[in-house]
């Protein structure tokens, strides 16, 4: 591996990682999941399942649509496989190893706050080094392609769609704010707006950086 592409792994590891953390961080909240994990977690918390195998299942199904769809970048596409497996052992990781709790609404607002700017940040890493997407965004590009509806559009028609869903999983188990709350509204607000930021910010420095 040469040094240019050693870097682009290695930033890319690190992006998933601190994806995985923000995803995670916002679970930890009580104020609901992340749109696009809301459903896996409702899931998780109503039946007691591991979060993380719930949304690896998500994300396989994400990716299965994304082969449907797409089935000249087949091969790119079933590399999210693997890549979801990982993804989703680092978030199993940090929901067992993240001690925080609280019942301060103010704090737990901060904290999702800091989780979606961690979000926001593995994104921005990610996305730059392209190479393989995370299904979430992976499915969202692909949808965003077939049907013509710009990618921030689509990103959130998608997210909708997940809060709804997660909504209803909810209402089938008694409680429809289950998995979604505040950080939900928060996470669908801000992570486009904090990418943006953080984009306009670091994006050059980051290819110069690579690039070298």
């Amino acid at each position: 591996m040469n040094k240019l592409s050693f870097k682009r792994v290695l930033i890319y590891l690190i992006g998933m990682i601190v994806l995985a953390l923000g995803l995670t961080l916002n679970t930890k909240t009580s104020l609901g999941a992340s749109a696009i994990v809301s459903v896996p977690f409702t899931v998780s918390e109503a039946y007691g399942l591991d979060f993380g195998n719930m949304t690896f299942a998500i994300y396989a199904l994400f990716i299965i649509v994304e082969i449907i769809l797409d089935r000249k970048n087949f091969i790119l596409i079933l590399l999210q496989l693997p890549l979801s497996i990982v993804f989703t052992r680092f978030m199993n990781i940090f929901k067992s190893i993240i001690p925080y709790s609280s019942s301060n609404l103010i704090l737990n607002i901060a904290v999702s706050i800091i989780a979606i700017a961690l979000t926001s940040a593995g994104a921005f890493l990610t996305i730059h080094m392209d190479l393989i997407p995370n299904p979430g965004d992976g499915f969202v590009s692909v949808i965003s392609k077939k049907t013509g509806l710009e990618l921030g559009r689509c990103k959130n028609c998608v997210d909708i769609g997940c809060v709804l869903l997660s909504a209803a999983v909810g209402l089938i188990n008694g409680n429809i704010l289950m998995g979604i709350g505040i950080g939900t509204v928060l996470s669908m607000i801000l992570v486009g707006r904090f990418l943006s930021l953080i984009n306009k910010a670091f994006r050059e420095r980051l290819l110069r950086f690579v690039n070298k």
